[in-house]
C-alpha cells in the first residue's frame, strides 16, 4: 500500500513465520487494512515478517479482533514511513 509511504503507521510484529501468515489471511478475510511487510531492520522480530496498518483506533480494532483466539503479535510499533 504505497499511500502509507511517508506517513505513521503501525507495524505489528510476530514471534513465529506461522502467525505472521495466519494474520494475513485472517486480516484478508476480514478486510482488514495493512499489508505483510519485511519487519523493518530497527525492529526486533523473530520471523522477519510484520504487519503494517494505519495507525488510527479502529484499524488496530480491527486487526485485534481478526486475530483474536489465533494469534498473539509480539509488539505494536508507531512509525514513520
Amino acid at each position: 500500500m504505497g499511500e502509507m509511504r511517508g506517513r505513521r503507521s503501525v507495524v505489528v510484529t510476530f514471534a513465529s513465520t506461522f502467525d505472521a501468515l495466519e494474520a494475513e489471511r485472517r486480516c484478508g478475510r476480514a478486510g482488514v487494512p495493512g499489508r505483510l511487510i519485511p519487519t523493518p531492520s530497527h525492529l526486533s522480530a523473530d520471523c522477519g515478517l510484520a504487519w503494517r496498518l494505519p495507525p488510527d483506533a479502529a484499524s488496530r480494532s480491527a486487526f485485534e479482533r481478526a486475530v483474536a483466539g489465533a494469534v498473539v503479535p509480539a509488539a505494536f510499533v508507531e512509525v514513520l514511513g
